[in-house]
């Protein structure tokens, strides 16, 4: 018998990952009077969101056009609370 296991992300999702939207408003140094917007859609690890500070730190590194405001949304999409184990769910003959 093989022995399965289960999908990364799934695991991720039991561990606390949760869809997580960032919209950043930013304005380019051609035209600092206007802001523009970017949204970004990922999975990350609320409250501390480790993925989006990297993200963030990149931007300030590498990216010319200077951040006006980052607002975050987060919905987890499973827990632990949704899950039942089924040990056995009978034969098909």
């Amino acid at each position: 018998m093989q022995k399965r296991v289960a999908d990364p992300d799934f695991q991720k999702m039991l561990g606390g990952y949760g869809l997580t939207t960032a919209e950043i408003l930013y304005r380019m140094p051609d035209h600092p009077s206007f802001l523009q917007t970017f949204h970004w859609q990922f999975a990350d690890l609320a409250p501390d969101y480790p993925r989006l500070k990297r993200f963030l730190a990149h931007w300030e590194r590498e990216v010319e056009a200077a951040i006006y405001s980052v607002r975050v949304m987060h919905a987890g999409l499973i827990g632990p609370r949704e899950v039942r184990l089924v040990r056995d769910i009978g034969h098909l003959h």
